[in-house]
């Protein structure tokens, strides 16, 4: 087990949730969501372009399907967009949560879209996900309706986001980040004249604002150096230790820890979508030894 991958991807993922509760504090103090997200991708941009474009020079943008790229970086501005506007509405970890949602979606949706089999274990996972997220949101919580049914399309989208991700694998992962970065700057600047309000914030707001584009791009950087590392199959179970990140930074900065069925919920959310890596993982290792033994026989092992 390569134990330096799976250290850069938490590290990756606290980053991200430093992000997220970067975001919902200026949403919260009356800077638009738009104008977070410009400044996170601008400066996110800013810094690739500097630090990666004079070692990779213009082999940067060498992609094998520009449309597909451009499809994944606006799937990335509406995940990043709708996201901060549920934090603005929802507590940092249920929005995380029913974030966490994408994952099991994206396994119901990749028969159709992505022409993978049905599987059985793919659909209990998303099933008991599912499950949890009624307990997140159960009628009588004081969560928005409105932050919730966000939620609920920001997963669906972030799921579609995933596809998309897929679906550019080919390329250079720093390629795709670049374009992702790119593509968003681009789309927010020409749209600045219809949301451009500057905001009055104090010089360590601003501060926070820009820092927003820096976790984002470290917490990138380090998801691409830990999947370079370790495999995808060993690294998907410890994504959701950033709902336990999430909470920590719920509790310290805003005060908010969720009650416990809402915990509840949240934990089998996790479970979910961990039993359901774990069993994909297996598969895969089994897939692998039969293959080395008898390549004719590596048909997919019973879920």
């Amino acid at each position: 087990m390569n134990k330096s991958g799976i250290h850069l991807h938490i590290t990756g993922l606290w980053l991200l949730s430093v992000l997220d509760a970067s975001g919902k504090w200026l949403v919260m103090a009356g800077v638009s969501v738009l104008m977070v997200a410009w400044v996170r991708y601008a400066v996110h941009t800013a810094l690739m372009t500097v630090i990666v474009l004079p070692s990779r020079g213009t082999a940067i943008f060498k992609t094998k399907s520009l449309p597909r790229q451009l499809l994944r970086g606006l799937l990335m501005i509406a995940t990043t967009v709708l996201f901060f506007s549920v934090l603005g509405r929802l507590p940092l970890a249920e929005g995380t949560a029913m974030n966490f949602m994408a994952p099991l979606f994206l396994m119901m949706l990749a028969p159709w879209l992505l022409h993978e089999p049905h599987r059985l274990h793919r659909w209990l996972g998303v099933m008991a996900g599912f499950a949890g997220m009624l307990l997140v949101v159960r009628p009588g919580t004081t969560l928005d309706p409105v932050g919730v049914a966000l939620g609920l399309l920001t997963a669906l989208v972030f799921s579609f986001f995933q596809i998309a991700t897929r679906r550019v694998a080919n390329d250079d992962p720093l390629t795709t980040n670049y374009y992702g970065g790119l593509f968003g700057t681009i789309a927010l600047t020409l749209a600045l004249p219809w949301f451009w309000k500057t905001p009055e914030l104090s010089p360590w707001q601003w501060l926070l604002l820009v820092s927003t584009g820096v976790s984002g791009f470290l917490g990138h950087w380090l998801q691409i150096a830990a999947f370079s590392k370790s495999p995808a199959t060993l690294l998907a179970p410890f994504s959701y230790l950033q709902i336990l990140a999430a909470t920590t930074l719920g509790w310290l900065v805003f005060g908010q820890l969720p009650d416990r069925i809402t915990a509840l919920g949240i934990a089998l959310i996790c479970l979910a979508g961990v039993g359901v890596a774990v069993t994909e993982a297996r598969m895969a290792f089994v897939r692998s030894r039969v293959r080395a033994i008898n390549p004719e026989k590596a048909a997919d092992p019973p879920s």
